[in-house]
């Protein structure tokens, strides 16, 4: 037995992983009934925006989030080629010192025109995005208010900035206001809200939410990560969708959904934002991103500002696709089509798992997520649409999930 303990524990020193011996527990269980690893899928080649190379197959993508099927844009592609040979690999620095080129202001104009807003900051990575701002916005002695689904980058900004939490039901409006009304006077109040949950692609009724959150002196952020490019007149999300977008402080939102690369931002009106350039510990003590990434990211953002006919065609995708899901059988996560997300429920992991890989072997990738990242503990066929999915490939997606549904036993034979 002692050749099995890592070599270096020794004594009775603890294994600082066996926190996680239930998980390893869990995936191997799953492992040893032959299904494939959900979590480990390789893509051998990316063909588009919608299909790729998947265990030697040609699959159709259906879990990416490449709402506006921007990652093969040849404009976008194009300036990221052209950046890539005028300022090289990357700029070994952070946007305070040495990494900021022209590229990465030229990006923060993108958004500033994208959002009509005064200010606009870029950061390596969305996760950084929420970790930063919401850190440096709320700490010791202020009060976050939050949904009880927010995103795990949200939970962790709220933790580094050591600031009061206070989660409420999940888009519950009352349950918000009692929250609020209970925060000591005087106090710092940020809520924290999203527009489009990622899980269940629900909406958020944020113009009810933004209206109580002003009402008792709190600012508001909100996470549009799953909603910009796609939702809203001119795709700046539900907070424009719901008429709020002036009443919202801050907008957070990433480049690694719609904008088709990698990377995420802040937005606001706010008067003093540009200080959180210098106290903002993320964005401070990180390397800034690529000269190609900037490029591409402003390219894309710019298009996206004309993206009317896509976001149409995106709309007609969702709603097509959730009414032949919901016609089929199968339990869906919202009532109606509320985004280009659309959860399937499934009764449980393993049989999550069997029908995730069912639909891969019929050439069809979506994610699958469960517990404890999912709300109430469920297991989830999470399908992302794109704008560039064609009418014929939604269609051909319904008929594999029909097929993989009642091999698996998900639907009635």
């Amino acid at each position: 037995m002692e050749a099995d303990r890592p070599q270096s524990l020794t004594g009775d020193s603890p294994d600082l992983l066996s926190k996680f011996d239930e998980l390893i527990a869990m995936r191997q269980g799953l492992l040893d009934t032959g299904i494939e690893d959900p979590y480990n899928l390789v893509m051998e080649q990316v063909l588009s925006p919608t299909r790729a190379i998947c265990n030697g197959r040609e699959t159709i993508l259906l879990g990416t989030y490449n709402y506006m099927g921007m990652t093969f844009d040849p404009d976008v592609i194009a300036a990221g080629k052209q950046a890539l040979a005028d300022f090289g690999t990357g700029t070994t620095g952070s946007r305070v010192l040495n990494g900021t080129y022209q590229g990465h202001r030229e990006c923060e104009e993108a958004l500033r025109e994208f959002y009509a807003m005064d200010h606009a900051m870029v950061f390596s990575t969305g996760y950084q995005a929420n970790l930063g701002i919401i850190s440096t916005l709320a700490g010791k002695g202020d009060y976050i208010v939050l949904d009880l689904d927010s995103h795990a980058s949200i939970w962790d900004g709220c933790a580094l900035g050591n600031a009061e939490v206070v989660p409420f039901k999940h888009n519950d409006v009352e349950a918000l206001e009692k929250r609020l009304k209970r925060i000591p006077a005087g106090a710092g109040k940020l809520v924290i809200l999203e527009g489009v949950y990622s899980m269940l692609g629900d909406v958020a009724p944020l113009k009810e939410m933004v209206r109580v959150a002003k009402e008792n002196g709190a600012m508001v952020l909100v996470d549009e990560a799953h909603s910009m490019g796609f939702i809203g007149e001119h795709g700046r999300g539900v907070s424009e969708d719901q008429g709020v977008i002036d009443d919202v402080d801050f907008i957070v939102g990433t480049f690694s959904k719609s904008v088709g690369t990698v990377g995420g931002f802040c937005v606001s009106n706010h008067p003093k934002f540009e200080i959180m350039r210098l106290v903002c510990r993320p964005y401070v003590f990180t390397a800034s991103l690529p000269p190609s990434v900037v490029a591409t990211a402003a390219t894309s953002i710019r298009k996206l500002m004309h993206g009317s006919n896509k976001r149409a065609h995106l709309w007609e995708n969702s709603r097509t696709l959730h009414a032949g899901l919901r016609g089929l059988g199968f339990e869906l996560g919202t009532p109606e089509a509320q985004s280009a997300i659309i959860a399937v429920i499934m009764p449980d992991l393993q049989q999550g798992a069997m029908m995730w890989e069912a639909l891969l072997k019929e050439g069809l990738y979506v994610n699958l997520a469960r517990p404890p990242a999912t709300p109430a503990n469920m297991t989830l066929l999470r399908c992302s649409l794109c704008a560039e999915h064609s009418a014929e490939e939604v269609a051909t997606i319904l008929q594999i999930f029909e097929r993989a549904g009642k091999a698996v036993g998900i639907i009635p034979a």
